[in-house]
């Protein structure tokens, strides 16, 4: 242990098993899934950062971390981006620099047990924030949240319906400091169980009390999936043709995926007339998703529309959070490079300007996103808070085929349903399929990224309001204000330090004074 510890001299080998360590959560996500791993994923890196020489070296240790997570989670994107996601996960992984500082600042050397149970109180809200921060749209959006790991675990899932994916991560990272103290702080073992008492009583706590949702009516959602096909005509063919065997099957909505339109309907109203006759055939409306330059307005668009018998419906969402590189540039001006060294988006597509609910022809109320926007837990709670009483994710992966990307992206849905308690269907046009409970249970199978074909789903709806709806992110802000109360504390606790203790009052010294002499008798 001495010797390792000796070769973890060398700076660069030190941040070479720090970037190793930081990437190992990832083999909890989807597609290796294995969600256990995420409760001790992290026990490596704090360990490594609380053994940290200095509190310059644990921020080096947590950026580097978060470089490796960071790379390790986006991997799939090096066809497209190529030496650009090294910058990336190189950016964003500084956002952990100040974790690994908090690490080592509460778990430094030996630590008591009042600085054991800090660190259990404060660096969960510290990863957290980190999460909140990444987690804006211009920097990636929240892709790979922790607490997203745990999307198949149906007392996890219970826990999101009360606190979003936000409370998952916050009790994951609990875990994993209270398994960490036990490995490496031996002497204080007692606030480390404690901390995992109180993680298995908050789990049981919400699998007792937390509202379930009532289940209403069921419904019949179809999903059509063409798989990879080269060409908008004839992707649009192999669509019309998967559609027309629904025919006869009594389904309520039937659901195309992201792109699956390849021309704007009002330049093209044929396809329009082509789609219209489809719903007819199957007495359901049809939400198609068209990627094409608009007839009227200027900028290419994604945009969820819903066709009747009858034709469009009027009801249309245009996609509101785009993908940073895939479908615009940030900054173009300076990062446009970006477009020659990888599959960047060449023109940047426009932002809708809000959520849309839609009223299908049989009274069910839809809430459309696309791609990339499942990810955003709140678009969610919103369209649920607009009274959706199904949500729709129309996607394509089509570049990323092969890799864990598919997988990860039907995950999310579970969560998104779970959080809301409203049903989920994630469609594809190429990638993996897949329709969520109100519960976040798996409804029916999987459809692989080699399918290409349609399937009909029967879906439970369910009534009634989640507290993670109700009360929105509270886990976040009861984060934030534990941060902003140890910073303070923090700081009080400093100032008294450096302040100079006042010298002690030392009374002036007594004149001693002289009797006369008296004179003699």
């Amino acid at each position: 242990m001495k010797s390792f510890g000796h070769w973890l001299t060398s700076p660069w080998r030190r941040s070479a098993v720090a970037a190793a360590a930081g990437a190992l959560p990832v083999l909890s996500f989807p597609a290796p899934s294995l969600w256990w791993w995420a409760y001790i994923a992290l026990v490596p890196w704090i360990v490594l950062i609380r053994s940290a020489p200095t509190g310059k070296r644990a921020a080096y240790d947590g950026w580097c971390g978060g470089f490796g997570f960071m790379l390790a989670m986006h991997h799939w994107l090096l066809p497209s981006l190529h030496v650009f996601t090294f910058v990336i996960a190189a950016l964003l992984g500084a956002l952990w620099a100040p974790w690994g500082g908090l690490v080592r600042r509460c778990l430094a050397g030996k630590p008591s047990r009042a600085g054991i149970s800090a660190a259990l109180l404060v660096l969960p809200p510290g990863w957290l924030a980190v999460e909140l921060v990444r987690s804006w749209q211009g920097l990636g959006g929240p892709w790979g949240v922790l607490g997203a790991s745990q999307w198949q675990v149906e007392p996890a899932l219970r826990l999101a319906s009360v606190g979003g994916v936000w409370l998952l991560s916050f009790l994951v990272v609990a875990v994993n400091v209270a398994v960490a103290v036990l490995v490496a702080v031996r002497e204080s073992r007692v606030p480390a169980v404690a901390g995992l008492v109180a993680t298995a009583a908050a789990t049981s706590a919400a699998w007792v009390w937390s509202p379930r949702p009532g289940v209403d009516e069921r419904v019949r959602i179809a999903v059509v999936q063409p798989g990879v096909v080269e060409g908008a005509d004839r992707r649009f063919a192999r669509e019309e043709q998967l559609t027309r065997e629904l025919v006869g099957q009594d389904v309520d909505l039937i659901v195309w995926g992201e792109s699956s339109v390849g021309h704007d309907l009002g330049d093209r109203p044929g396809l329009a007339a082509r789609i219209a006759g489809l719903s007819r055939d199957t007495g359901a409306d049809i939400l198609v998703n068209v990627d094409a330059r608009r007839s009227d307005k200027p900028g290419i668009y994604k945009s969820s529309i819903l066709v009747g018998p009858d034709g469009r419906t009027g009801d249309r969402y245009d996609k509101m959070r785009l993908v940073p590189f895939g479908e615009y540039i940030p900054a173009r001006s300076l990062l446009g490079w970006a477009t020659s060294v990888g599959k960047a988006a060449g023109e940047d597509r426009r932002q809708g300007s809000g959520q849309v609910v839609m009223n299908a022809g049989n009274g069910l109320r839809i809430g459309p996103m696309v791609c990339f926007e499942t990810a955003f837990p709140d678009m969610t709670r919103h369209l649920t808070e607009d009274g959706a009483d199904i949500l729709v994710g129309q996607s394509s992966t089509s570049t990323f085929q092969h890799s864990w990307a598919p997988e990860q992206h039907a995950s999310l849905a579970a969560l998104r349903a779970a959080e809301t308690g409203r049903p989920m269907v994630h469609a594809t046009l190429t990638g993996v399929s897949a329709v969520y409970g109100a519960s976040g249970q798996r409804i029916g199978p999987w459809l692989g990224t080699s399918a290409s074909t349609s399937e009909v789903y029967e879906v439970p709806l369910a009534d009634g309001v989640t507290p993670y709806v109700r009360f929105g992110d509270w886990a976040v802000q009861a984060a934030l204000l534990i941060l902003a109360a140890w910073g303070l504390t923090e700081g009080v606790r400093t100032l008294r330090i450096r302040r100079p203790s006042p010298e002690p009052h030392v009374p002036p010294a007594r004149t001693v004074r002289e009797s006369p002499a008296r004179p003699g008798r």
